[in-house]
């Protein structure tokens, strides 16, 4: 039936669920490593043609401390991903706990930000159009919910 323990006793390397949510699992870490990568090495470009984030001028330039806060925010997510990577390979009975993690981080963009007030970069003056996490956010968000499920459901 469902296993509720996201932190079992011991640790090991193996896991009880659904083998599609172990794959969806490793696809969807291959896809956060590449964005925390762009947002780390390749900063401007993620930032004005993916984000569609606006270049802001001002004397003092402000871009290079915004780069800079981008690049670190990637490799905050890279740091994560690097966490996946380790439960994939060493840990893959924590991979429900990695999903609850995931879920929280991306459903947060879709009801937490707005109800701080986190909606004025979508608001047209910092931007010419919405970032992929926005419109992303309510797809992967039940995509998460759905793949956190399946991989609680223990094999009969």
């Amino acid at each position: 039936m469902f296993n509720f323990n996201l932190l079992p006793s011991p640790a090991d390397n193996v896991y009880r669920g659904n083998k599609i949510a172990l794959w969806f699992f490793i696809a969807f870490v291959c896809l956060m490593t590449w964005r925390s990568i762009i947002h780390m090495l390749f900063e401007k470009f993620g930032m004005h043609e993916i984000a569609n984030l606006v270049v802001l001028s001002g004397d003092p330039d402000p871009m290079p401390l915004i780069y800079m806060f981008f690049s670190l925010w990637g490799f905050a997510q890279l740091i994560f991903c690097g966490v996946c990577w380790i439960v994939i390979f060493r840990y893959k009975s924590l991979i429900p706990l990695m999903l609850v993690f995931w879920l929280i981080e991306w459903s947060g963009r879709l009801f937490l930000y707005p109800l701080i007030g986190r909606g004025t970069v979508d608001s047209g003056i910092y931007s010419t159009g919405n970032t992929p996490g926005v419109e992303g956010a309510p797809y992967v968000t039940i995509l998460l919910v759905i793949f956190l499920i399946l991989s609680l459901r223990e094999k009969k």
